[in-house]
Formats: C-alpha cells, structure tokens, sequence
C-alpha cells in the first residue's frame, strides 16, 4: 500500500518527535534505530527511507529540540528584559530542567555526543546554541553590542555547564546550591 505524502511528512515529523526526546533522555548510544521507531509506532525498515543514518536523525532531532527552546525564549521577551530573563532563568536553571533532560535544552542532553560526531550533527548543535545565544544577547544589559555578546556568552556557558554538573553529582543538596548560585549570577 503506497503512503500519501501528507502521510510520509508526518511519519517524519513523528520520528524526529520521538528521536528529539529519547536521545535527550538516553544519549546517542543509548538508544537503538528499532527501538526509536517502535516508539515513533513505526517499523524499523521504515527508518531508512526517511534518514540515511541514526547520526542524520539526531542531527535533525537535535535542530528541532533547540529551535522550539529559540521559540520558547522569544515568546518570553515579549514581557520585556526582566521579566524574559527571570522566565529563562527559572526554567532553565530549575530542578524539572535538571531531573528531565528529555524535555530539556539538548545542549545540555547532547554536547558530549554530538562533539564526538561528524559535521552534519555538530552543524545542528552550532545553529541551535546560536540561536539561543542571539536571544540571550538582546537581554543584556550592557550598551555595547560586543559588550552584550560577550555577558551572552559567559551566562550560557554558565547555564549549560550548570544543569550539566547539577546532574552528573550525586548529591542533591550539591545539585540544588549549584542551580541557586548559577540563577543568581545571571544579570538582572
């Protein structure tokens, strides 16, 4: 039975859904192309037909994840500077974030996987922290454009590497000092 386009374009949009949270949740290795698709509710010999290889489906996975966070951020600076700071600081640099990486920034899911893959993936994973950055940038506080790249820089590296050490520790009073501290360095 041949398969509408309409139908084809939505069996994608399905695996990259399902792709984008369980290589969040369970890293690139762990996480295998079958059961991907039985979680996308598809067969595993549909999954070529649709990416060349697994590295092409996280690269694609990865650029979806981060743009609906771009999306997210840009709907928060309608409030204004604080208030879109204040909302990103809160969710970012929260216990949920911490504790559901499937749900979360696939920066901080994915960095290390992705640095040890090839072109395609770390493009996504470059496009994605850019877009987050270029948000981060137009809420800073300094008046100088390079002034307000380079406070946008440091706070999502300090973000990043935040949610990353908060969850590789195993103890949790640890893991929620690190959160706090990383929230209130962020300017307000």
């Amino acid at each position: 039975m041949k398969v509408s386009r309409e139908q084809v374009a939505l069996n994608r949009e399905r695996i990259v859904e399902t792709a984008a949270r369980l290589f969040r949740e369970k890293g690139y290795d762990g996480i295998g192309v079958s059961d991907l698709m039985k979680s996308a509710g598809l067969t595993h010999g549909g999954f070529y037909g649709h990416f060349e290889s697994k590295e092409d489906l996280l690269a694609e996975a990865a650029a979806h994840a981060l743009k609906k966070s771009v999306e997210r951020w840009e709907g928060f600076m309608a409030d204004g500077r604080d208030a879109a700071l204040d909302k990103i600081r809160a969710s970012y640099l929260s216990e949920t974030h911490r504790d559901h990486p499937e749900s979360g920034c696939a920066v901080t899911a994915l960095g290390p996987d992705i640095g040890r893959l090839g072109d395609k993936a770390r493009h996504a994973m470059t496009e994605g922290a850019r877009g987050q950055i270029a948000v981060l940038q137009q809420l800073m506080p300094a008046e100088d454009a390079a002034e307000q790249r380079k406070q946008a820089l440091a706070q999502y590296a300090a973000m990043v590497g935040a949610i990353v050490l908060a969850r590789a520790v195993d103890d949790e009073a640890l893991s929620a000092e690190v959160l706090a501290a990383a929230r209130d360095a962020l300017p307000r």
